[in-house]
């Protein structure tokens, strides 16, 4: 199994808990031990969107493949961000 294809793995681990918000993550590009990500649906605009990234998904991502050292998102966002919206089940 290649390193994406463990990545995708570990990243199925936690979607349940994503798409429960109305959110989900698409790989972009694995270079050198960085995973660079995209934050979809309602992680997009998500004030905790950075708790939820470092939480959860590199937490999960970190443990099932050590090869990646870092995580990062292109889309985080703000939690000042006046187009930021809380997960429906924060609310």
């Amino acid at each position: 199994m290649d390193i994406l294809e463990r990545v995708e793995k570990a990243l199925d681990s936690i979607r349940p808990y994503l798409e429960a918000d109305g959110g989900n993550v698409r790989v972009l590009d694995i270079n050198n031990g960085l995973l660079r990500l995209e934050l979809l649906g309602a992680c997009g605009n998500c004030p905790m969107s950075t708790m939820t990234l470092k939480a959860g998904v590199e937490e999960a991502v970190k443990k099932a493949v050590p090869e990646i050292t870092a995580v990062e998102a292109i889309n985080i966002t703000s939690a000042d961000d006046p187009n930021a919206e809380m997960p429906q089940t924060m609310r």
